[in-house]
Order: C-alpha cells, then structure tokens, then sequence
C-alpha cells in the first residue's frame, strides 16, 4: 500500500453563493423546457455583462450580483435532473404563483433586534426584489433559536423546516464529498441559510454545526414560502407585465425584458412629496407602478416661471433623459398621490436599454423642442 493521498482543503469561492441564487430564481421564474440551454445561456450573458463593466462598482439594488457582500456558502444545488421529461415526480412540487398566503405571524422582538434583523435582510440577495413592507413581514415572522457548541442546526439528508439568518456564533459547514462529510467553510457572526431545500422540496444538502454558543433567527417552510418565494416571484411578475405594457420598450427582446425586471426595485413616495428637483443629478429612471405624479419645470426668465408640462399615471414612465444627456434633470417631478415606482438605475439602464438608443434619442429631440417652444412663448 502507498503512502495515503492527503485530502486537499475545499473552499468554495466568494460569490459562488450568490450566483447559484440569482440562477435558481432565472430558473424558477422562466420554467424553461431546456434547463441546460437556458443556465448556459443565463451564465454567458451574466459574463458578458461583467466584462463590460469598466470599474468594479457595486451594484446596489438593481438585481445584480454584489460579490463583496458577506456570501453565505451554504447548502449546495440539487443534482441536476435528466434534460429528457421526467417519468414521475421526486420531489413535492409548487407552484409560486398559487401559494396561499398564511396569516401574518409576529413573534416578540426589542426595538434593537428589529432594527438589527431588518438591516441583515436588507444586505441578503434573496429579499432584493421585496419592497419594505415585505421586508418588514419577514423580520415579523422570524423567531430566536439559541444554540450550543456542536449543536447541528441542519442535518445532511433532512428534510428543510427552517431558513436562517445569523445573529452571532461561529458554525462549521460540511457538504458530503465521496460519501464523506467535508468541512468546507464557515460563518462568523453573519451570514443565512437553509433557503435551497425550501425552495427545491429536497432535503438539506448540507450539515451546518454550532463551534460556540449562538444565536440565530429562523423563519418556517410555510412562512418563508408565502412571504419570499411568493412575493417575489409575484412582484417579478408585475414588473415583466408593466414592461410589456411600456411602448418604449417593445424594442427589447423578451428575454431582455425579463432581464430588466431583475434590475427593478420598488420605492414609494408619499402624496406630494418630490421624486426628484429641477437640477438634481440623474441615477435612475423610473416606471409608475400605482398612482400618479406631475411634471413640472421652471423656466429661464425674470422672474422664471414653473410651468406644467403634464401628469402620469400607472404604467407610465419618466426621468430617462438625463440618463441619456448625462445632465441634471431637466424637470421637477411631484406625486398626485401616495404612489409606488419601480426604479432602474443608471448602470443597468444602459447596459439593458441598448436596443432602445434610437427612440429614447427621438424622445430627447421632441424634449428639447417641447423646451425651446416654452421658451419662446415666455418671451412674447
């Protein structure tokens, strides 16, 4: 017998985490006949679009990958399936969009707990697409478990009951490697997981192990299924039906339009409150998803005048042009009403709206004609 081979240290890569994450959900969303066709697809366009990136800026909330957050390399994908149909079923399957939704669930927590919680589930790719008031649900629905060193929070093998996310502690991971259980890395005070078997119905791919006493806060199967899994694919959804609806944007491929509805985040505005001033510096573009605002611009004069250029409503969109002139804006907008927009920021404005270049450039020639008319009026 030769000298045995000493088993090199796995690790698996900062990033690896959050790309399995966004490629499940591409997967999920689409339910493509040709799984293997459209992740090789997805992968390519994800690498395509790093390289075009000329710095290394992060991307905060539009849906792309932010790889120096804090990863959670935690459970691994389920071994992928045959390409060819199925002849039955090993897993209990869902359907995201007919998921009831459960009664609210508030489990007791401080003040400092809340705000604690809120920020870590702000930070996790997982709840990107959710608005506050989700997030605010999922923070409610959370419960405490403490644990003690060589405690196993999840088992190889078992069935998923909880989603986690990690207070403080320090927890091995161990993924089985030819039929051996292998540490593979570690979390340290932060991190989540257990959302893979939740999402899939399959059992943990992986036993995560208390090394110290610490706390975590769980969410059950059916919460995190009506408040995540639900909400986002659903909010997914009325994003890709209020892109269809926007003329500018026919321009796009289907595929592009779904690639523009992972970048959207929503935020609401208060009635009456601004959205953006007459000369503020643009970084997003916006897409009215309820509710309705008012245009307005002063115009160059003495004194000048604020004049109203006209009114939106839902579906509608607005603040495109100083994302094309790269100029301050050019307008003040205000909400008519408490209204909910989806947002799109600049970089991923121009890296999706490319095949658009022709008809958001006709918009800045009749804007600028729109412009020198009020001018001209003024002056008479």
């Amino acid at each position: 017998m030769g000298e045995s081979v000493k088993r090199k240290p796995v690790r698996i890569p900062d990033g690896f985490q959050d790309l399995l994450e966004a490629l499940s959900y591409d997967v999920l969303r689409a339910q493509p006949d040709d799984v293997l066709r459209f992740c090789i697809e997805n992968l390519k366009r994800r690498l395509d679009e790093g390289k075009k990136k000329a710095s290394p800026r992060q991307e905060s909330s539009d849906g792309e990958l932010d790889f120096s957050m804090p990863t959670s390399p935690n459970e691994q994908l389920p071994p992928p399936r045959s390409m060819t149909r199925r002849g039955g079923v090993a897993a209990e399957s869902w359907d995201p969009e007919n998921i009831p939704e459960t009664e609210k669930v508030v489990h007791p927590k401080t003040e400092e707990q809340k705000k604690n919680l809120l920020e870590s589930v702000r930070q996790i790719l997982l709840f990107r697409c959710l608005d506050e008031d989700d997030r605010l649900d999922v923070v409610d629905a959370m419960f405490e478990r403490r644990v003690h060193p060589d405690e196993d929070v999840i088992t190889y093998g078992e069935p998923g009951d909880n989603f986690y996310i990690i207070e403080s502690g320090t927890y091995d991971i161990y993924v089985k490697i030819e039929d051996q259980l292998t540490k593979v890395t570690q979390y340290i005070d932060k991190g989540s997981f257990g959302e893979l078997a939740l999402m899939y119905n399959t059992p943990r791919a992986a036993t995560i192990r208390a090394v110290t006493e610490g706390v975590l806060w769980a969410m059950t199967r059916e919460t995190f299924r009506s408040i995540v899994l639900s909400k986002a694919f659903k909010k997914r959804k009325l994003y890709e039906r209020l892109l269809d609806s926007v003329d500018l944007l026919q321009a796009l491929s289907s595929y592009e339009r779904i690639s523009l509805a992972d970048a959207l985040y929503t935020k609401v505005v208060e009635k009456g409150d601004p959205v953006f001033l007459q000369g503020d510096v643009g970084n997003e573009m916006y897409f009215i998803e309820s509710g309705s605002v008012v245009v307005k611009m002063e115009t160059d004069g003495d004194p000048p005048e604020t004049v109203e250029l006209c009114s939106l409503g839902q579906y509608k969109y607005f603040g495109e042009l100083a994302l094309l002139t790269k100029k301050p804006r050019a307008a003040s907008v205000y909400t008519l009403e408490r209204t909910r927009l989806a947002v799109l920021e600049v970089d991923s404005f121009e890296r999706i709206l490319g095949p658009c270049q022709t008809i958001l450039e006709h918009k800045v020639k009749e804007y600028a004609d729109r412009r020198e008319q009020l001018t001209l009026h003024r002056s008479l």
